[in-house]
């Protein structure tokens, strides 16, 4: 591999590894907050109340393969020094297309889906004050001017402060339900009960495996960890980030189990199964608890938003900006890439360069404006067809890009995939693909 001659700020070869370092962390935090959102939650919160315990081991191969997926991403970066999309592109014109439909059509739907999640716990908390439709789009202009007017590091700060927000209530929640912890550790025999078997693929594969995965290396890059010095630095930041979410998980499990299942309380489906949850912890707990709740709930909102505003609106300018390239329309061959230089050129430079970039603008403003009409319309049934397609294609897509990417001469050899790597990369690839055939079959064709 060849090295990079370049120096750090602080006159250090860029070159040197990093010792990996709790005070380093957070891209991870971000990606954690950003794929973390409440119909991941509800979901979680379902299959506790369907089977108790019993699917606790999903949620910790769940985290498992997040870590592999996020890790293959993060390296891919540092490894290159070039982004996931470049990689995307050198694999043919198809990737080109398939993100380019995808990255538009969900950017639409998802801007009113993350504006009306985030307007909802405001009004459980206000219910005498202005309705949804106010509130989603006040959420949505706040998420456009922070993201619009604030640099990575200030972003990774609020980041951090709404994910603490979210781990202190949900923790609080499990503990105040008093999990059953011989029941729990049980659930870590994996088992299969009678009509578990969506549940369990949903519980591996949902839970914040979103796009924003492929944007954890954008946010690497932005950090400042530019290459493979900082290879360990981001394996840590990683395991943080999964295995937050993963105590996520168990948090939301247990409050299934123990609130939901024994009483079989039904919640509704998507967002609004938390509005749900709020109820019976007023019931339970008390009003302070439920208030408690529905923060949290909104930080786990709002951290979407603001997460996806930025990392999807950073992959569209690197996007627009590799289309626009020169030769942009004709895929390099594995010779071509053998021969190139593998030098760390991603950095907090170009991420800040892309920030102030028109695309990076124009696709925050795809994100906001666009989609507000959608909170006085039913979504047209086309659209959420389309939609349902492109995002069920996403995490095969990622899986298995990432494992032609990371096992061929684009990587330089020192980083390419061991049996490890590609055990994981594969199993997940071939999960997502089963997940991919489910969800397309349930669209209301």
């Amino acid at each position: 591999m060849a090295e990079t001659s370049a120096t750090t700020g602080t006159g250090e070869p860029a070159s040197r590894p990093r010792r990996s370092s709790w005070k380093y962390i957070g891209p991870g935090i971000v990606v954690a907050a950003t794929g973390v959102g409440a119909g991941d939650l509800v979901a979680t919160l379902i299959a506790g109340s369907k089977f108790g315990y019993t699917l606790m081991w999903a949620a910790v191969i769940g985290c498992v393969v997040k870590i592999s997926l996020a890790e293959a991403a993060g390296r891919w970066h540092l490894a290159t020094g070039r982004t996931l999309f470049d990689g995307w592109r050198s694999l043919g014109p198809w990737t080109t297309v398939y993100f380019a439909v995808y990255v538009v059509l969900w950017g639409f739907i998802y801007g009113a889906t993350a504006m009306s999640s985030s307007a909802l716990p405001i009004v459980a908390l206000f219910p005498d004050g202005p309705g949804l439709k106010f509130w989603a789009i006040v959420t949505g202009l706040i998420g456009l001017a922070f993201v619009w007017f604030n640099r990575y590091a200030v972003f990774e700060k609020v980041m951090t402060v709404l994910i603490g927000i979210m781990f202190v209530v949900v923790v609080y929640v499990a503990a105040r339900v008093v999990p059953d912890v011989g029941a729990s550790f049980a659930g870590l025999l994996p088992v299969l009960p009678d009509g578990s078997l969506l549940y369990t693929l949903g519980l591996i594969g949902g839970v914040g495996g979103t796009i924003t995965m492929a944007a954890y290396g954008y946010w690497v890059n932005a950090k400042g960890w530019s290459n493979s010095s900082w290879m360990k630095v981001m394996r840590l930041d990683n395991r943080v980030a999964y295995i937050t979410t993963g105590v996520f998980v168990v948090a939301m499990l247990i409050v299934g189990a123990e609130l939901l299942h024994a009483s079989q309380v039904a919640l509704t489906s998507g967002d609004r199964g938390l509005i749900d949850l709020g109820k019976v912890l007023e019931d339970r707990f008390g009003a302070g608890t439920a208030k408690l709740f529905l923060v949290g709930f909104f930080a786990t909102s709002f951290s979407s938003l603001i997460g996806v505003w930025h990392g999807v609106s950073l992959m569209f300018a690197d996007f627009v900006e590799r289309f626009r390239a020169p030769g942009a329309g004709a895929a390099k061959t594995e010779e071509h890439e053998e021969h190139e230089e593998h030098e760390g050129h991603e950095g907090p430079d170009v991420a800040e360069r892309r920030q102030r970039s028109l695309p990076f603008r124009a696709y925050l403003l795809w994100l906001t404006f666009p989609p507000m009409t959608l909170l006085w319309l039913d979504q047209p049934f086309g659209l959420v067809i389309a939609y349902g397609v492109l995002g069920a294609f996403f995490m095969p897509f990622l899986a298995l890009t990432l494992l032609w990417l990371l096992n061929s001469s684009r990587t330089p050899e020192e980083w390419r995939n061991g049996w490890v790597s590609n055990g994981m990369l594969a199993l997940s690839g071939l999960l997502f693909i089963v997940l991919c055939v489910q969800q397309v079959r349930e669209l209301p064709w």
